[in-house]
This record gives C-alpha cells, structure tokens and sequence, in this order.
C-alpha cells in the first residue's frame, strides 16, 4: 500500500508512474488528498475539543470546591454538549478513514523507474538466454503423453479424485517431484535462506499484508466456515512471519523459504495453456523470500535472479530471463524478472519464476518496520520473493527435452535426490 506521505507530496510522480502500469489513478488520487484534507482537519478539530472538554472539567471540579455549584453545573451541560460534538466528530472521522482507506488498497505499487510502459507479455524485454535447446524427434511427444506412457502422473484418476488441475503423481514421478523440492531447498539453505514450514491456510489479515486481498479474492481458495483461504504461494505465510514487527537494522537481510503446496482457482483459464502441467489448481512450489534495507534491496534482487538463474542452469534446462513491462506486472510489484524454460516438445516458453522487489507497499500494509542502531525512529522495510523454483513446468520441460528412445535421462544433479538416472 502506498504510503500518504508519498501520495501527498509526489502527487503528480504518483500519477504518471501509475500510468505505466496503465492504472489511470488521477480520480482516485484527487479523492485521496481530499479526504486527506478533511482527515487533518476533523483531527485538529477533535483534539481542540477534548482540549475545551478537559479545561472545563477542571473548572467544574474548581467551582464545587468552592461551593458555586449553580456555576459548576451550568458548565457539566456544557460539557456534555461537548461530549456529544467530539462523538459526532468520532463518527464523521470514523466514516472518512473508511473510505480512505478503501481507496488506498485499491491503487497498485508504483513501478521501478526503468519499468517500460506496455500492455502484456508481447511487450517484456528479454534479459538474457542461456543453455541449448535439445533437438528432438518428429515424433517426440508433450509431457502429458510421457507421463502416460511412463506411468508417472495419472491426470484422469486426479479428475476423478477432486477435478481438472489436480494431477496424481506416482511411482518415479512422485520420486521425482520430492528430489526436486528437496535439491531446491537445500539450493536455497546453502544461499543462507532459513527453512520454514508454514501452514497452508492464512486469515484475511495474512492475505491482505502481502497484497492478496483484495485484489485477488476471486482467484484463492476460501473456506467459508473458518474465513480461511488457501495459499496461492508460500510467499504469504512466510512473509506474515513479519506482520507487525519491528526489526533492528543489523540482522539485514533477512532470507527465508519454505515448500508448499499451493492453490490457486485459475479462474477463466481455458485452452492449450491449460494442457497437463501447463496450469494447476494445486502445485508444488518452493519459495524464496527476503526482508532489506531500502538501501540494499536492488542488491538483494539482483542476487535472488542469480540464485534462481543458478537453480536452472544445474537442471540443464534452456531458459530466458524475461523484465516484465508495466501492464504485465502484478498489483504489488515495483520491479519484476521472469524466468521462462523452454518445453522442446511443445516448442514454447513456459514460465517457472517470479522474482519481484515490492518495496515498501507489502511492508507498509503488514507494518513490517525497522530501525537503525541507537536511533528510535522507525522506517518501513522492503520485501522481496521469488520461486526458486514451481515445479509442473520445470517437470514438464524435464520430461519433454530429455526424452530418448531408452527413456528419460535426468540431469546429473537429480541422480543422488533420485536414486535413479532414467524413467524408463
């Protein structure tokens, strides 16, 4: 969440920043400093009342020691006119931070300032490429077609057991998916990331503090009975570790991950993207994320993209490092790198990462602060996560690219994770 501060005194910055992310914020801006305005105003109103309250009350309490009690009373009705002026002023107060409020959440972090404009993927600017795209077959086949051929992941039995998006993993596909969530977490623990295993459900005020809600209500899963949801992504409950501390500045960065199952509606998705692991309902994915000094948390990105780059390079897959444009960029982010891998069979790109910095905007809604040695003054801190890695699309491009007539060939850095070399 943007800051009143920020909005206040870089109004215009605010506005065409915003523009990039092709969010025209001018109606609700203008609302913002409005209701600002009034803001201070029933403040400064409020606080000369209860100033007036308090005098009188010293008067009234003066005059019946004195015996004037007709005086003391005369000023007892005054003061319960008051009273009833300081609740009205409570009530139009009250009625104002609302509506604030509700206009605060809806405007989306401002984009780093070498975010291009654009209006989706057509318009992100690869970074870099690295490793060879294998050459297959004519007759090389999409990873739904080896999962059933190998009998790995049964996509009809997890139909039949909850619904589409909701894949069986079996017998070395099963095998597979855990070395591959442990390879990753042990990655990430020799990068100094701090393991965690967090609960699969959060409350709306988890939700909210990284910046699923409410933004994307629609897409997480709710259980109603509870006023649960689901976690779309471990950077939620990881990051809520966070919520409403504060932190002294010396034990910057702080790195964390964690695996989790994920779960997330899609709704409206549809179509060839949607075929076997392209797009899940629930997945595997490990996560990384980091609090910072607002001094170091480019630093910090940048690391997080090597780290990630690192992952995928010792899988042997093709990939590109993807900068998204504004309008493909999500709600929170300020700044955000994608990593695509090749799947040879299905001659596409496939995304498997986001690495983002959010600033402050999480940090500012989960009141995550900090502060420097000796100084009381707080400031907030600025948060950071990416996948390292989701794994459907790492398995499916695995599957696809190293097909053989013998079988699949893992890459070497499985083997020991594995127990095997090969799907056969």
């Amino acid at each position: 969440m943007l800051t009143l501060a920020l909005i206040r005194e870089e109004t215009e910055e605010v506005i065409r920043r915003l523009k990039v992310k092709n969010f025209n914020a001018e109606h609700i801006v203008s609302r913002i400093i409005e209701l600002d305005k009034n803001r201070r105003s029933l403040q400064h109103l409020q606080d000369s009342k209860q100033a007036e309250l308090n005098k009188i009350s010293k008067e009234i309490g003066i005059h019946f020691k004195e015996g004037r009690k007709q005086e003391a009373e005369m000023l007892r009705q005054k003061t319960a006119d008051l009273k009833e002026e300081i609740k009205e002023i409570n009530q139009q107060f009250e009625k104002n931070d609302m509506e604030l409020h509700n206009l605060l959440i809806q405007l989306p972090n401002l984009p780093h300032p070498s975010v291009t404009p654009g209006r989706g993927a057509e318009d992100n600017i690869i970074v870099r490429e690295g490793g060879k795209q294998p050459e297959l077959d004519d007759n090389a086949l999409p990873h739904w077609d080896l999962a059933k051929k190998y009998d790995i992941i049964d996509f009809e039995l997890g139909n039949k057991i909850t619904g589409a998006g909701f894949p069986l993993y079996k017998g070395k596909g099963a095998k597979l998916q855990r070395a591959l969530i442990s390879f990753f977490l042990d990655e990430n623990e020799k990068a100094g990331y701090t393991e965690f295993m967090p609960p699969l459900m959060v409350n709306q005020d988890s939700g909210f503090g990284t910046g699923q809600l409410p933004d994307k209500d629609g897409q997480m899963y709710y259980v109603n009975a509870d006023n649960f949801y689901l976690i779309p992504t471990a950077e939620v409950p990881v990051t809520n570790i966070y919520r409403d501390v504060i932190l002294e500045a010396d034990v910057f960065p702080v790195k964390s991950t964690a695996y989790t199952p994920c779960f997330r509606r899609e709704a409206g998705s549809y179509g060839k993207d949607v075929r076997g692991l392209n797009r899940l309902h629930q997945f595997d994915k490990v996560e990384i994320v980091q609090i910072q000094h607002p001094d170091k948390s480019y630093e910090s990105l940048e690391e997080m993209v090597a780290h990630v780059e690192s992952l995928i390079r010792k899988l042997e897959l093709p990939y590109r490092i993807v900068k998204l444009c504004g309008g493909d960029m999500s709600f929170t982010s300020a700044l955000t790198y994608d990593f695509e891998v090749f799947a040879a069979a299905q001659k596409r790109w496939l995304e498997v990462s986001s690495v983002s910095n959010f600033e402050s905007f999480q940090a500012n809604r989960l009141k995550l602060r900090f502060r420097e040695a000796g100084d009381k003054k707080t400031s907030l801190a600025h948060t950071l996560n990416g996948s390292a890695l989701a794994l459907p699309r790492i398995v499916a491009a695995l599957l696809e690219n190293n097909q053989t007539r013998k079988g699949i060939i893992l890459p070497k850095i499985l083997h020991g994770y594995t127990g095997f070399s090969i799907i056969d």
